[in-house]
């Protein structure tokens, strides 16, 4: 450093200030502000991102949703044109001209069934394969088909069992895919085309798909001149590979089926036993029948039998020892409004049963003479009054309530009956401190009830008077058909 003239200190370089070194505790505070502001930036982004995540899933999940209620483009396709295939007016002429093309179109539109079968058959079999019905709650394809499309329980099984009998047989499975043979032929070989009597087949040198094989002598045959001669057939192929038949356990042969029409009128039975257990049932049948038999009694032997079948299930009903069913005794179950029950005049369907069949209130008059009735008082909208919070169990008069609203299982697309269900806390008892009420209670068989505990749910809509159910991610499961646009 020099001196001036008049012998102030000269600076050399006079700006050097500025290129000095900062304090070391102002260095310290700059690094520390910028990393906090680094670390609140990542937990912001840490936090926020199970809630983009969530949302992304919910999005999948809703797109996915929309997708399985719209018809994809080649069926919607083939769909209009069938629309248009059922609105063709039938042929005029005389009857050798329009006997014979009416014969035509009944053999075409049997084809064209036949072939929409295998599709469909095709289509759940894929759909067992991956299990889709778990998208909407449901264990099975078979357990899915009644509640989302309308189909009975036994054609939803013939449906999911043709599925497997078509991956068995190739052939067959061509041959059904050109509408060459028909959706009851496939039920009737689906006996024989298990994996495992295939599998005891090929083990005793049976030849399951060469051009003499199993599957090629089948398709021959229902195929050719004499397709009545299948269940004959599969029934000696069945015999060859099984020659000792089932085991000595009399219960594998008994099956009893029964099926409610669609409007809910009644209801049909079939059923097959050993040959002890027929003698049984037809002795214990004959007995009633003949009991019950008047003077002039015009009623076939087939509608008296009917009958006895009735009155031996009331005797059984009467008696002490009849079985428990949800810590009630096995009863008939009658859901009814009061006005219609004192009615004078008649109401057709006025009164619901336990499973789901309608009678009229004159009916449900004749069946209260001889009964308990619990009243059971609605409010506005649609919900039975409850009785507050004063028990952890949900009594029997709460369950008879919920019986009398729901009918059964609430989750969607479930049929099971009432008998077959637990009562559900919709607001947990512990968790949420959810009261024991009919409002708070629904009726879940096992399965959905467990389904529910572990993220679905089931909410009550006072406005449609129904319940709604909900997958984990909020989505709600609907059940049917797609609208047509315009509809």
């Amino acid at each position: 450093m020099g001196e001036l003239t008049d012998g102030a200190p000269f600076d050399l370089v006079p700006d050097s200030g500025m290129f000095s070194a900062p304090r070391p505790s102002a260095v310290t505070a700059a690094w520390a502000a910028l990393d906090a502001e680094v670390a609140a930036t990542r937990a912001a982004e840490e936090a926020a991102r199970p809630q983009r995540e969530k949302a992304a899933r919910a999005a999948d999940r809703e797109t996915a949703r929309q997708l399985s209620m719209t018809v994809p483009d080649d069926v919607a396709a083939v769909l209009a044109a069938a629309r248009e295939v059922v609105e063709a007016v039938v042929p005029c002429g005389g009857p050798g001209v329009v006997a014979p093309a009416l014969l035509a179109r009944v053999r075409g539109l049997q084809q064209l069934a036949d072939v929409v079968d295998t599709a469909l058959a095709h289509a759940v079999r894929a759909a067992e394969n991956a299990q889709a019905a778990e998208f909407d709650g449901q264990k099975s394809m078979r357990a899915w088909m009644p509640g989302h499309l309308g189909t009975s329980p036994a054609t939803a099984a013939r449906v999911v069992r043709a599925g497997r009998t078509l991956a068995q047989l190739p052939r067959w499975d061509a041959a059904a895919a050109e509408g060459r043979v028909t959706a009851d032929q496939t039920a009737t070989v689906a006996k024989v085309a298990t994996p495992a009597r295939l599998a005891a087949a090929a083990e005793l040198g049976v030849d399951l798909h060469g051009d003499d094989g199993l599957d090629a002598t089948l398709t021959a045959c229902a195929t050719g001149p004499a397709p009545e001669a299948l269940p004959a057939m599969v029934q000696r192929t069945l015999d060859w590979i099984d020659p000792d038949g089932p085991e000595p356990d009399p219960t594998r042969r008994r099956e009893l089926h029964l099926s409610s029409d669609a409007d809910g009128s009644g209801g049909s039975a079939h059923g097959r036993w050993d040959a002890v257990g027929f003698e049984k049932v037809l002795t214990a049948l004959t007995a009633c029948q003949q009991a019950g038999r008047v003077k002039d009694d015009d009623r076939s032997h087939a509608q008296q039998m009917a009958d006895a079948l009735v009155q031996l299930c009331d005797n059984a009903l009467a008696a002490a020892t009849t079985p428990v069913l949800r810590g009630n005794r096995a009863h008939v179950t009658v859901t009814v409004d009061a006005e219609d029950l004192l009615d004078t005049d008649e109401v057709s369907g006025a009164a619901r049963l336990g499973s789901g069949q309608q009678v009229a209130n004159t009916t449900a008059r004749q069946i209260a003479c001889d009964s308990i009735i619990t009243r059971v008082l609605f409010g506005p909208d649609g919900m039975p009054l409850n009785i507050g919070r004063s028990q952890r169990l949900v009594p029997a008069h709460i369950r008879r309530a919920a019986e009398a609203r729901d009918g059964g299982c609430v989750f969607a697309g479930c049929s099971n009956p009432s008998w077959w269900c637990d009562a559900h806390h919709v607001a947990e008892w512990i968790a949420d401190h959810g009261e024991t009420s009919v409002e708070n209670t629904a009726l879940l068989c096992e399965r959905h009830h467990t389904k529910v505990h572990h993220g679905y749910s089931v909410q009550w809509d006072p406005d449609r008077r129904r319940w709604r159910t909900s997958r984990e991610d909020g989505t709600e499961i609907t059940t049917g058909y797609p609208v047509p646009d315009g509809a």
